[in-house]
């Protein structure tokens, strides 16, 4: 850094060291995000299997009944 004081060129320099630590952390940031969306992906996948096993085992008699319909009103 020819032409620099020494004063910039130490800024510079603690810039550079910033910016390699920024995209250390914007790599594990991105490698938390994917593996967030993986495991996401994974358990939305799971709750409509069980959603499927769910309305499988129900009984398939008359009208489907939901809780409210279970549950006596309040007077």
């Amino acid at each position: 850094m020819a032409g620099m004081d020494t004063n910039t060129e130490n800024r510079v320099e603690a810039l550079e060291v910033r910016l390699a630590f920024q995209d250390e952390l914007l790599d594990a940031l991105n490698a938390t995000v994917a593996r967030q969306q993986k495991e996401i992906d994974l358990l939305q996948q799971q709750i409509r299997l069980l959603y499927q096993q769910f309305r499988s085992a129900q009984p398939d008699d008359g009208p489907a009944t939901s809780l409210r319909d279970e549950i006596p009103p309040h007077y």
